[in-house]
């Protein structure tokens, strides 16, 4: 009986040694948002609402940036993130060729999941994946805010989302978008000017991109302090959630 009891308890250390390690998510952005709006920048705010998402208290969640190391993704990093989350506006051009084909490599090759958010649709990484443009029918600037709405409920980005809330927006982006045709777009809007004039607009895209999830997320100037916003936050982490199940 002793001998059994010892045996059990082996078993069970062996069994909890060989577990699952963490999930990686890496938040990527280029250091360029105000202050004032993000002080600790966007993937700051985007990364702290992860780590308070209860989904996600297994995983670990790093920050990077253009200004660090390698440009903030050495390969030991990106060779362990199950999904890199790319927000860019300013400085597109200064990100390595070398390390966009890395980044495409992970993605095409060996799954790991990829989220763009709002202007990164024009970032090196994004046009690589999409093998597009990626560019809008029209940007302006002249928004008042944006009402999210959800448009594929059963979609796990949208899982406890509010059907319909109110972003702060100052700029658009207007139909068609560039990109290869979505799988599913879980979100749609409207865009209302300050004129008062409404024009609707996809807002989310889901792809499979050779062995990955892909998820380009139409919202997030870094003068709007959407990534606080409790709906946003829930995006975000469905978003990682479901990008790393491939």
């Amino acid at each position: 009986m002793k001998q059994a009891m010892m045996a059990a308890l082996v078993l069970g250390v062996a069994v909890c040694a060989m577990a699952a390690p963490k999930k990686t998510v890496v938040v990527w952005s280029e250091g360029t948002a105000p202050k004032n709006v993000y002080p600790n920048d966007i993937n700051g705010a985007i990364a702290e609402g992860l780590r308070a998402s209860d989904e996600m208290k297994d995983w670990d969640v790093v920050v990077a940036s253009l200004g660090d190391p390698e440009q903030g993704l050495p390969d030991a990093l990106l060779a362990k993130a199950d999904v890199l989350v790319w927000w860019g506006h300013k400085k597109h051009g200064e990100v390595k060729d070398e390390l966009v084909s890395k980044i495409e490599k992970r993605v095409k090759e060996e799954g790991m999941g990829f989220i763009a958010l709002h202007s990164a649709h024009f970032s090196k990484p994004n046009k690589r994946l999409m093998g597009t443009p990626c560019s809008f029918a029209a940007y302006k600037g002249d928004n008042k805010e944006t009402v999210i709405k959800v448009t594929a409920a059963d979609h796990p980005i949208a899982k406890g989302v509010a059907k319909e809330f109110t972003i702060a927006n100052d700029e658009r982006y207007s139909d068609p978008y560039a990109a290869p045709p979505a799988a599913v777009t879980p979100f749609g809007g409207t865009h209302i000017h300050k004129d008062g004039v409404k024009e609707e607009s996809i807002q989310g895209y889901c792809w499979t991109v050779g062995k990955a999830n892909y998820f380009y997320f139409q919202d997030g100037h870094e003068t709007n302090p959407i990534f606080f916003q409790p709906e946003i936050r829930k995006i975000m982490a469905n978003a990682v959630i479901w990008a790393a199940k491939k």
